[in-house]
């Protein structure tokens, strides 16, 4: 119940009444009084707390901002560079809504604090002093009343009359001290109706001017967390197969170091302990030796392993002569003596062990015999560019393309290895060649993919050669997409014939693969994936060139991509990076092109159902395999022979790493001026993203995972479906959704 009115009439009979609600009107303002006491210390604590969270992350911010990424090797991918400027990206967001929020702070105090300040003091303090007032005139005229009702009536009439004065004047004033209080009493009761509450709502809405300030820094940092997403996954992925790999080569180098360490025909280094003789005393001092055979120059550097610490100082000689130290000569093992040039004396040399000293001496031609590691005696037998080697793997592609090119994980999933070999050996030898029936069910699709993979590994050099890998993984480096084509474009015409003729012959085939994506799930960059370390081996298995395995995948993806253009046109005359309009540098600001769905697609293992129309329609848009131009029959009479098959993997199949294709792109989005259409009377649907995808064209959607669609409707381009996202209309790709 709210509190009684004070009437004015009330205060000239001051009855007990008068004075208790006049009393529940004092208790109320000095409870608000109190409250606004409280809000005030609660508010100046609270704008505190805000500038100190501010503080806080605004450092968070500068941390974000200076730390830089280091990606292993001399160049990044398109995702390793988004990531890279993710920090800068979320410190620069953080900054925004640290200066927004720092404005917010700066008003707080205007419209919060000192508000209430003054209402507390200029209206609650001006009833308080009114109240004082009216006590101290009840008092002084209680007071005259009793001593004026305590005269003799004996007295003179002018003594009373003049009393009787007195107690009038004092009786109205008491009458207008007391209006004027419950006037101001009444009168701070409203006021604190809008004076009170009117700086909550200023300060809220300071709030809510920050909080919308975010929502807005929220949407336009939409599209660079869509990109983001993407490329994180991306690199996940990658990140997942190259583990493997250098996991693997750890395990090759544990069990067979000697196999695997790295011998250069041009220098030779390790560590060394040299004799040096002082005073009758002769010590062994460890030193790390760089020894370069074209000038016979031996480097000694003074090197602790245990601290890591490295001396300025560097001794060098000219080498003279080398020889082995005899083993009753002197109390060592695995010494050597060596002759300088340009110093007097021997200087004798403690190797690690009997094979490190004959590795020394032979880089710097010992007396003692040379003998050289056959390092590739294990691939005894090797596959050969030749007309049985071209015609197996037609006749293999042609199966495949035949048979199976919709079974899921082409290529990926890996076939037996004792059936993987038998096929080989049988349609390898021209004895045997025309009894492989690959129509059979005897044959799995898996087996024949195997094969094909483990005759390009068996050729004695990658089919795209030692000498120009590196040339191969340059290009993929380079900054502008179309520089990059070109460049390999110049490269693969490089190539000796025959290994042009197969790299066509295969790209053109995996091309047919990726266009049936929708149904065996392997897309472009999941072809680059499996195709890019066995087409592009190094000649070296190194860390470094591990880390380059993604710029191998990259190549492969280019080639199948563009193998018409290719293999079909000359390249143009100074190569790719001859060509200053190609080799622009790559814009790094926020509209840069990032990695698209379908050149970085995200891994899932959801397959999509299709209808027998939508079947009916993408066997329309596929690419038919002509059989008789392209697949020629196996010629079983060739005199050329196949030799011993090496043991394969194990077929433990690795499915990891499967990716969702993305549908091809829509014959419009080839020229711009040919637009989709919409039908006629489509059924108008929401949907919503199971997967996040970048646009490559304006014609299409960015967007991320649970993203909700508007108007959703098939679209006339097979596979796709159009609809509405944030008011922008354009292409959805239908495996990507679930309708809702």
């Amino acid at each position: 119940m709210g509190l009684p009115a004070l009437e004015f009439s009330d205060c000239y009979l001051d009855s007990p009444q008068f004075r208790e609600r006049l009393k529940s009107h004092e208790l109320e303002l000095e409870k608000t009084n109190k409250f606004i006491k409280e809000l005030i210390k609660d508010g100046k604590a609270l704008i505190q707390a805000l500038k100190n969270l501010s503080s806080a992350k605004r450092k968070f911010a500068e941390s974000l901002n200076e730390f830089k990424f280091q990606c292993i090797g001399d160049a990044e991918t398109d995702d390793e560079i988004c990531i890279a400027k993710s920090l800068q990206e979320f410190a620069g967001v953080l900054q925004n809504l640290e200066d927004e929020r720092t404005r917010m702070i700066e008003n707080a105090n205007d419209v919060l604090i000192l508000p209430l300040e003054r209402f507390r003091k200029e209206q609650i303090g001006a009833a308080k002093e009114a109240k004082k007032k009216y006590d101290k005139e009840t008092e002084k005229y209680c007071t005259v009343l009793e001593k004026h009702l305590s005269l003799s009536a004996k007295k003179k009439e002018a003594q009373l009359h003049e009393a009787d004065n007195q107690v009038d004047i004092v009786r109205q004033h008491f009458y207008e001290v007391s209006l004027e209080y419950v006037f101001k009493v009444q009168e701070v009761q409203e006021r604190k109706m809008f004076e009170f509450v009117e700086p909550l709502l200023a300060f809220l809405q300071g709030l809510f001017t920050y909080y919308h300030h975010g929502y807005e820094l929220a949407k336009d940092f939409n599209h660079f967390k869509t990109d983001l997403t993407i490329s994180i996954q991306n690199t996940r992925n990658r990140f997942e197969s190259t583990r493997s790999e250098v996991e693997c080569l750890m395990k090759k180098m544990k069990e067979n170091p000697h196999e695997h360490k790295s011998i250069s025909p041009h220098t030779m280094e390790g560590y060394l302990f040299v004799q040096e003789k002082r005073s009758f005393v002769s010590t062994w001092v460890k030193y790390y030796c760089i020894y370069h055979r074209e000038p016979k120059r031996m480097t000694l550097l003074l090197f602790d392993q245990k601290s890591g610490g490295k001396n300025v100082d560097e001794d060098s000689f000219t080498l003279k002569s080398c020889t082995r130290r005899k083993t009753d000569s002197i109390e060592k093992r695995f010494c050597f003596d060596v002759e300088a040039v340009d110093r007097p004396g021997v200087i004798t040399m403690q190797a690690l062990s009997e094979e490190d000293r004959r590795l020394w001496m032979e880089a710097m031609d010992g007396r003692e015999p040379v003998y050289t590691l056959n390092r590739d005696s294990q691939n005894e037998a090797m596959a050969q560019l030749d007309v049985i080697g071209f015609n197996v793997i037609k006749k293999f592609i042609y199966a495949i393309e035949t048979r199976g090119i919709d079974e899921q994980g082409l290529y990926r999933i890996v076939g037996v290895s004792s059936r993987v070999q038998k096929l080989l050996s049988l349609a390898m030898d021209p004895k045997t060649c025309a009894d492989v029936e690959l129509d059979s069910t005897e044959w799995e699709i898996k087996t024949i993919t195997s094969a094909i993979k483990h005759y390009l590994r068996m050729l004695p050099a990658p089919l795209m050669t030692y000498q120009y890998q590196r040339s191969f993984i340059k290009a993929a480096k380079l900054d502008n997409p179309e520089a990059r084509v070109a460049e390999i474009h110049s490269i693969v015409h490089r190539l000796p014939e025959k290994n042009r003729q197969m790299l066509e012959l295969l790209m053109k085939h995996l091309a047919k693969v990726a266009s049936h994506h929708q149904q065996n799930l392997m897309t472009v960059a999941n072809l680059g994936v499996v195709f890019g370390p066995t087409l592009l081996r190094p000649q070296e298995e190194t860390v470094a060139a591990i880390m380059d395995i993604k710029f191998q995948n990259i190549v492969i993806e280019i080639l199948i991509e563009n193998h018409e253009r290719i293999f079909k046109d000359m390249p143009v005359s100074g190569g790719g990076q001859g060509n200053s309009q190609l080799n622009l540098p790559r814009r790094r600001s926020a509209d840069s092109k990032a990695p698209s769905c379908s050149e970085r697609p995200l891994t899932l293992f959801h397959t999509p159902t299709f209808s027998e129309k939508d079947k009916a329609v993408e066997k329309r848009n596929s690419v038919v395999v002509n059989s008789s131009a392209d697949l020629p029959s196996v010629n079983c009479n060739s005199t050329v022979s196949w030799t011993r098959i090496n043991s394969l993997p194990t077929a433990d199949g690795d499915q990891d790493g499967l990716q969702l294709p993305k549908q091809s792109r829509p014959n419009s989005l080839q020229n711009p001026k040919v637009h989709s259409s919409i039908s006629t009377s489509p059924p108008l649907r929401k949907a919503r993203a199971l997967y996040a995808c970048k646009a490559e064209h304006d014609s299409e959607l960015s967007f991320i995972a649970g993203t909700i669609f508007e108007n959703v409707h098939p679209s006339r381009e097979p596979g796709w479906l159009e609809g509405t996202l944030d008011g922008k209309t354009g292409l959805i790709p239908e495996n990507y959704v679930e309708f809702v």
